[in-house]
């Protein structure tokens, strides 16, 4: 029963973003190929739904994806007590500083409620520095729930081009009465197909514009070490 449930959901899921979202997705390739058109990068930042892992040196995916990572280490073993709240507020523009991240590149955000301090940090400094945002996020879920950021806004609130990854209000899909809550997220799934969408749609626009984007073949096939380092060397020459 559960199976067909979630059979369901999936494909209601994946039909809402197509008959909701197509607008969206074609606006955000577009702002993207003009972007690598001027000789823009594209950065991919992800809170752990799938956007900065699904897209990256894939078969069949394009070399142009970047993912922006960044971390952070603090050892100070003493005693546990309590201390003030720290607010990370600020820190974007470290982050974002530290990067290769310029004015003109596009910036790809994901996060299914778009509500944290440091998503919403980084999103504000991106718009700063002259970056255009591409959001993908739930509205449903984002526009009930409160900004952790000083400024009050949410990641759909900062952004140039907002695609609705259509989750429901706590991710989950299916209700399961005998263990009193709902299981199977939508956002990963959803995120997943919007971001190939957009990348068929951008190698459209590209192809218009006279660009032949650098495009990685499987590291399985006969050659295939020799063919993704082929596959970097063109992306470092041309930046697509």
């Amino acid at each position: 029963m559960y199976t067909e449930m979630y059979f369901k959901a999936v494909d209601d899921l994946l039909n809402k973003i197509k008959n909701t979202q197509a607008d969206a997705i074609k606006k955000a390739a577009s702002i993207i190929a003009d972007s690598v058109m001027a000789g823009g990068a594209v950065h991919l930042l992800d809170t752990g739904h799938i956007i900065n892992h699904e897209l990256v040196d894939r078969a069949g995916g394009l070399a142009l994806f970047k993912r922006l990572d960044y971390s952070f280490n603090v050892e100070d073993p003493v005693i546990k007590r309590e201390k003030e709240p720290f607010s990370m507020e600020g820190l974007a523009k470290y982050i974002l500083g530290s990067s290769n991240v310029i004015r003109g590149d596009i910036l790809i955000m994901g996060s299914v409620s778009g509500k944290s301090e440091s998503v919403v940090d980084i999103a504000l400094c991106a718009k700063e520095l002259g970056v255009k945002l591409i959001a993908v996020t739930s509205i449903e879920y984002s526009s009930g729930i409160k900004s952790d950021h000083s400024s009050g806004k949410r990641l759909f609130e900062a952004a140039d081009v907002v695609i609705d990854n259509c989750a429901p209000v706590g991710d989950a899909m299916l209700n399961v009465e005998e263990i009193g809550t709902k299981i199977c997220p939508a956002s990963g799934l959803a995120s997943a197909f919007i971001m190939w969408t957009i990348t068929s749609q951008l190698v459209e626009n590209l192809i218009e514009k006279g660009l032949k984007p650098t495009v990685f073949k499987s590291v399985n096939l006969p050659g295939g070490r020799q063919l993704y380092e082929a596959s970097l060397n063109e992306y470092g020459k041309m930046g697509f």
